[in-house]
């Protein structure tokens, strides 16, 4: 079966619609997405259409953007957000429905280069031999808040924060570290799937709170059949199965 996919901007948000060829799909859905979840969400909507006939509008940003979006009436029906506090924020401030959110995926934070031999391990940060390291906006990517917790649970934060050239969200981070506008910076493992290029450190789970990645089920879907089986599929083993691929980890009771 036969999925096109058509691109197009808003804003600063990138949108993906996956449909399906032939006969209109049964229904449709809005979700937002966080940005280091973009390849995986891809591939889920795919599986999802053709298991389901449902048509899933992926809209990427950072987790911020996105919740901002949501509380100014944005149209989404369902939020995969890269923490955890910002669905239980929806649901508490009445965007979300009660009971609905859980965790989809937990990230994994990486130290990468595109050059072959500059990241060995913490030695790279503490050596400091580089002019600039890219890191997500902290305030509102969560990618962001566990490379500074990172830094400081190393003690290096102080002498690198000068250097730090900061991306809008995940996918701007990495963009930076790719073209060498920074020579390293903090990404999701999951963007380094099926990359073997440059060198890497996975940083320690011990140096960052852990980034649990919850959806919730807007209340603007809540009514929808397509968003309430959207979230459902999130838990199937072939979205499990596609979300341990790209390098998360997943809760044994999903």
């Amino acid at each position: 079966m036969e999925t096109r996919v058509r691109w197009g901007v808003a804003g600063a948000v990138m949108v993906v619609c996956a449909a399906l060829a032939g006969p209109a799909a049964a229904g449709e859905t809005n979700v937002a997405v966080a940005a280091n979840f973009t390849e995986a969400a891809k591939e889920i909507a795919t599986l999802f259409s053709a298991e389901t006939e449902h048509q899933a509008v992926l809209s990427f940003g950072s987790t911020g953007q996105l919740y901002t979006q949501i509380t100014q009436d944005a149209p989404f029906e369902v939020f995969l957000a890269a923490d955890d506090d910002r669905p239980a924020k929806a649901i508490a401030e009445g965007y979300g429905v009660e009971g609905s959110s859980f965790t989809y995926a937990i990230g994994k934070l990486v130290l990468w280069s595109s050059e072959a031999d500059l990241v060995k391990d913490q030695a790279t940060l503490k050596a400091g031999d580089f002019q600039k390291i890219a890191v997500a906006n902290p305030e509102t990517a969560p990618y962001g808040t566990a490379a500074v917790e990172a830094m400081k649970a190393l003690g290096v934060y102080d002498a690198l924060k000068n250097k730090i050239v900061q991306g809008n969200n995940i996918a701007q981070t990495y963009q930076f570290v790719e073209t060498a506008n920074a020579e390293l910076g903090f990404v999701a493992k999951a963007q380094l799937a099926g990359n073997e290029s440059g060198s890497r450190w996975e940083v320690p789970g011990d140096l960052y709170n852990p980034i649990k990645q919850d959806a919730v089920l807007l209340k603007k879907g809540e009514a929808n059949d397509a968003a309430r089986a959207f979230v459902a599929f999130l838990r199937s083993p072939a979205a499990l199965a596609v979300i341990e691929k790209y390098g998360y980890g997943v809760e044994s009771a999903n």
